[in-house]
Formats: structure tokens, C-alpha cells, sequence
């Protein structure tokens, strides 16, 4: 029982730094990449659809981005999207290709991304401890019905502990490196 519950808590964590790295990926950094791209919706054909499944991405160099699109009606939908997200830029369609330039990040902007970074790792810190804190809750409760001895329940609460310690670091080494990421011109 008590591997059932620290196994499931920790299938959790895993689940919640997989979570804090799409989301780490798709902040901007001063270069292209189609991570960015992951939560744009796409009006087409009156359904939202993520971009991902209406183009293809390139990028031929550090700043652009070359969107190709599987449907050439969906070349407005998609320009819109892209103008009205907050990746900052505008869209140039030549009929066949929608080109991107990213432009540089200011200081400023780069200060936003990191605060945005912290946030993010905030939030994965805290899903981490509370799917420890729901764990430790049922391995008390199994303690407080005798289902599993004392010396059991503080020995599964240590592991859970040294568990949930191993993942917050993970969040930090991901928020360390997108912060790195983001400084660098």
C-alpha cells in the first residue's frame, strides 16, 4: 500500500517537471524555435486548432522562423493568431511561407521572461509538495486505521520527503537554465 502511494506520488512529480519544461519552452528566448508555438490556436474552419497540426516550422537562421502551412486557407488564420499572441512579432506572407523575424530582446524584455521563468518553477514547486502533502495524508490515514504500522508510515513519509527534494531540485536546474538561456545575447 504504502508503494502504491509513494510510487503514484512520485509518477506525479515526474508528470509535473515534464509540465514545467513545455512550459519553460515555450517562453522566448533571443532565439527562434517551434516550442513557441506549442499554445497558439488557430482559428480554421471555425474550430480552434493548435498550430502545431496545421503547418510545418523551419528555421534557417537564429531569428527566423518559416511557417508552412498543410492548407493554404489557413495562411490568415494562422497570421492572426501570431499577431494577436504575445510573441511580439509580424507575420510576412508571401503566399506560399509565412516568415517570422523574432526581433531581440531587450533588457526589459528578457527581465519579464525571467520573472515569468520563476513563476513557472513556482508553480511546479508547488504541485511537487502537494502531491507529497496529498501522499503523506493517506499514508496517515492508513496509519490512523492501524492498516500500517508507525515506524512504517514515518519511514514512507522520510522517503517521500527525500522524493519530493529530489524533483524541487530539478525544477531549479530547469529554471537555472532558462534563466541562463534568457541572459545570454
Amino acid at each position: 500500500m504504502i508503494s502504491d502511494i509513494a510510487s503514484s506520488a512520485e509518477h506525479k512529480m515526474k508528470a509535473t517537471i515534464e509540465h514545467a519544461k513545455e512550459e519553460f519552452g515555450s517562453i522566448r528566448t533571443g532565439r527562434a524555435h517551434p516550442a513557441m508555438f506549442n499554445k497558439l490556436m488557430v482559428d480554421y474552419y471555425g474550430a480552434p486548432t493548435p498550430l502545431q497540426q496545421l503547418a510545418t516550422f523551419q528555421v534557417p537562421e537564429a531569428r527566423v522562423v518559416l511557417i508552412s502551412p498543410f492548407d493554404r486557407g489557413a495562411m490568415h488564420g494562422i497570421e492572426k493568431a501570431i499577431r494577436d499572441s504575445d510573441l511580439g512579432v509580424n507575420p510576412a506572407n508571401d503566399g506560399n511561407v509565412i516568415r517570422l523575424v523574432m526581433p531581440q530582446l531587450t533588457e526589459e524584455r528578457r527581465k519579464e521572461y525571467i520573472k515569468l521563468a520563476r513563476h513557472k518553477a513556482e508553480e511546479a514547486r508547488v504541485a511537487i509538495r502537494s502531491n507529497r502533502r496529498h501522499a503523506v495524508d493517506a499514508i496517515k490515514k492508513l496509519a490512523k486505521d492501524k492498516e500500517i504500522g508507525e515506524d512504517d508510515a514515518v519511514r514512507a513519509e522520510k522517503q517521500l520527503d527525500a522524493t519530493t527534494k529530489k524533483y524541487e531540485e530539478q525544477v531549479n536546474e530547469l529554471l537555472k537554465a532558462k534563466e541562463a538561456e534568457l541572459l545570454e545575447v
